[in-house]
């Protein structure tokens, strides 16, 4: 279940991800597959190359990408995802969704 974002954040990482640009979107998040996970951050591109190759960068499996049409993207979870909004500058994220 998603929620903490609204519907102009949302529009917004939707038309990042169709022009192909990296996006990040970053929400609350409860499922109990993942206990003690309380958020997401969604980074998608609809060029999937593009999308694979940001994935290589950060040692991540491309294998991992939600290739559903037309918002492709990788969940970042957990003690990676931090790391990696801290590595692209993301500290709102950060601070936002106390991570």
């Amino acid at each position: 279940m998603a929620f903490g974002i609204k519907r102009q954040e949302l529009a917004a990482w939707k038309e990042q991800v169709a022009r192909g640009e990296i996006a990040y979107l970053t929400h609350y998040w409860l499922d109990s597959r993942f206990p003690g996970i309380t958020s997401v951050t969604k980074v998608g591109c609809a060029d999937l190359d593009r999308l694979e190759q940001w994935c290589r960068e950060h040692s991540l499996d491309p294998h991992y990408i939600h290739r559903r049409q037309p918002f492709p993207h990788f969940d970042l979870m957990g003690r990676r995802q931090k790391e990696i909004l801290k590595q692209e500058g993301l500290n709102e994220h950060i601070f936002r969704f106390h991570l």
